[in-house]
């Protein structure tokens, strides 16, 4: 069984999640993607989160329709900091050793993944499927290889569309009033009116 991992703080979830999650699927044939909403993330513990109640319930509402799609709520269960790696070993007891994982990333968090918690330990457990993100540059392969040995074969590179969407961008219009149709499934833009997300 091959199982996508999508992890993120999905705060809101958006139209640019879903796109890389079902093109990343269906190019490595994947039997699920398992969306995984980050607890308490270390590498944006200087800003304020929606409360995780609120964000798996809109990543519920959003993967509804996909039976492909499943959340995992694993993170939510661990006090503390949510480290990858900790989140993926807890995966990979739970799922077992026959199973393939398969963790997605941009591009500009594939180039951060030197400063991540045990990051040889984590290319050991599962296959990175980077994915590019609009308005980033190439991957500078070579330093990274230099950070991680042996990170460029486990790599996998998965063109999808390049939908310019971003969670932070969607805060900023629900704060200015403004509309957020087509950027969001109907369902999570109804979910933030009716709670007053990001107001």
């Amino acid at each position: 069984m091959k199982i996508g991992l999508l992890g993120g703080t999905f705060d809101p979830i958006h139209m640019g999640h879903l796109v890389i999650a079902e093109e990343v699927r269906l190019k490595l044939a994947l039997d699920e993607v398992l969306f995984i909403p980050a607890g308490q993330p270390w590498l944006k513990s200087e800003r304020r989160v929606a409360p995780g109640e609120h964000r798996l319930e809109m990543l519920k509402l959003a993967i509804g329709s996909n039976p492909h799609f499943k959340v995992s709520t694993i993170e939510f269960e661990r006090p503390g900091p949510s480290y990858t790696v900790d989140t993926i070993a807890a995966l990979r007891d739970e799922l077992g050793a026959e199973v393939e994982l398969y963790f997605i990333v941009g591009f500009d968090t594939l180039a951060e993944l030197p400063i991540w918690k045990e990051p040889s330990r984590l290319l050991g457990m599962c296959h990175i499927v980077a994915v590019r993100r609009p308005g980033y540059a190439e991957l500078d392969w070579r330093s990274l290889e230099q950070a991680i040995p042996g990170v460029s074969s486990r790599v996998v590179v998965v063109d999808v569309p390049q939908v310019d969407i971003s969670s932070t961008q969607i805060r900023e219009q629900v704060a200015k009033g403004l509309s957020i149709r087509y950027l969001v499934p109907e369902a999570v833009e109804a979910y933030i009116l009716k709670h007053r997300l990001y107001t």
